[in-house]
């Protein structure tokens, strides 16, 4: 089509799209069109407008762009001129066309391309011979045929209401399961009324967050060292994280009683990533801290059920009900893309956390708690907590052999619990900077424990060597010693 006229957007010399006037049927933009004419008569009209629109949204028609007449675009495609009329009449309408009295149609300046394809944003570590990153568990243990067959008896079974909106605490029949399963397992005060389901920690945390920042608090506690997670968490809900330093034993009371805190975020069972548990001292000491200010905490009890020495450490929670909001998930034993977890609230929390959980989502799918309630009725998910324990044991045990063959003189911390191992590395491998730098070329990923402080200049402690948080459950044991054969090979 040869160009004429002068672009009505004023967006400068305009850009012929093809179709009369020009090598008939060369144009690729009307070649997009063509399936759509191909369309039986009764949907020919509304296919034509959704190709168009299409071409437009891609870019393959570019603002700017001056359309064939209608009369030529409709010999061109084989069609009635009304057809195309109607479709540029309702592009217009739509505001991907313009059009001018005597000047032809227009494509628009208002759209703008689509991109070609949806990202994946979710988090991975590209391009490495081995990933000890922490907090990944192994997900080929996910029990996909109990999965399955309790997902077909949910269907089968599940009352129509049941698909309505539900209690935005949850199904009263995962309720009243999880508060047996955490009070059995986990030694919590568990009452199905003050229970409510939730998607993983992460929303437990900031549905806190949203409650104490109605209540005027404007500053939570956070471990430091710890999850790098809470302090994005708290800042979506108004509150800012103030660094709580740690000792052998837990939080520094002290500290705590110094910042003028009311709440705080803990990991008492195993904390993270440190790996220590609180002594029974310190957590008698931080309930006395949150009495006395009438505060809270937040026990985010990650991996309570994981401990490969002994029984684990009973919640923190059951000691005192009334000052410890109580969350975990099934992120380590079964998924997280599962996300679906728990939070025990305070009596004087419980209608404000439930009420803030109704206006953020309506509360959680129905169909997976149904699922789940089934799944821990059943005893499933015991048999699903024994695997992955046999299994995360065995590579803590495979780690811990490779770690004393490869870098002689390497000292574990922490308590044998969880999904990952603090490795103190004696001074000769240091610097950090170096050896992270040179395992980080020969393709292991791996962070140091400085990674998750908070508050660095104020820990120094004079340890020359390298400190490493290693993850562990996601490695099968061959994995495991091969990557640290490659490390110690890189430094």
């Amino acid at each position: 089509m040869t160009p004429s006229g002068t672009n009505p957007d004023g967006a400068g010399q305009e850009k012929p799209a093809g179709g009369a006037g020009s090598d008939r049927g060369a144009s690729p933009a009307w070649e997009l069109l063509l399936p759509a004419v191909s369309a039986p008569a009764r949907t020919r009209g509304r296919s034509l407008q959704a190709a168009l629109r299409e071409a437009v949204r891609s870019g393959r028609l570019p603002p700017g762009t001056r359309l064939p007449s209608s009369r030529d675009l409709a010999a061109d495609l084989g069609v009635s001129r009304g057809l195309v009329t109607e479709a540029y009449e309702q592009l217009t309408a739509e505001g991907y066309l313009r059009s001018g009295r005597g000047a032809g149609t227009w494509v628009g300046g208002a759209v703008r391309a689509a991109p070609p394809h949806a990202r994946d944003l979710a988090p991975r570590s590209p391009g490495t011979e081995a990933d000890f990153v922490a907090g990944t568990p192994d997900l080929s243990l996910f029990p996909r045929a109990a999965w399955a067959a309790a997902q077909r008896d949910v269907l089968a079974r599940l009352p129509h209401d049941d698909l309505g909106y539900p209690d935005p605490r949850g199904l009263p029949r995962l309720r009243t399961a999880l508060a047996e399963l955490l009070t059995r397992r986990r030694g919590v005060v568990a009452d199905p009324e003050r229970l409510v389901v939730v998607s993983g920690v992460a929303q437990a945390t900031a549905l806190l967050g949203f409650v104490l920042h109605a209540r005027g608090v404007r500053e939570v506690g956070v471990e430091d060292p710890g999850s790098p997670q809470h302090g994005a968490l708290y800042a979506s809900a108004g509150v800012t994280t103030v660094p709580v330093p740690l000792d052998r034993e837990g939080p520094r009371i002290e500290a705590l009683r110094e910042s003028g805190l009311r709440a705080v975020t803990a990991t008492p069972s195993h904390q993270f990533p440190t790996g220590i548990a609180y002594s029974a001292r310190r957590r008698a000491e931080l309930l006395d801290w949150a009495r006395s200010v009438d505060g809270l905490v937040l026990e985010d009890d990650y991996d309570g059920d994981f401990r490969y020495d002994r029984a684990p450490v009973g919640a923190l929670q059951g000691l005192d009900p009334e000052h410890v909001a109580y969350a975990g998930s099934v992120s380590k034993s079964l998924a997280p893309g599962l996300r679906l977890g728990w939070l025990l609230v305070p009596r004087s929390l419980a209608e404000e956390v439930v009420e803030r959980k109704r206006t953020m989502d309506l509360g959680h799918p129905a169909l997976d708690q149904a699922l789940f309630a089934r799944f821990v009725e059943r005893g499933d998910y015991d048999r699903q907590l024994r695997r992955c324990q046999r299994a995360y044991r065995e590579r803590r045990d495979t780690l811990v052999a490779a770690l004393a063959e490869d870098f002689p003189g390497a000292k574990l911390t922490g308590i044998a619990a969880g999904l990952h191992v603090i490795a103190a590395l004696p001074a000769r491998y240091g610097p950090e900077e170096r050896f992270l730098a040179r395992v980080r070329a020969a393709g292991v990923a791996v962070r140091p424990l400085s990674a998750y402080t908070h508050a660095r200049a104020e820990h120094g402690d004079g340890y020359d060597g390298v400190r490493l948080v290693l993850g562990y459950a996601h490695l099968s044991p061959g994995r495991i010693r091969a990557g640290v054969r490659l490390m110690a090979k890189a430094v």
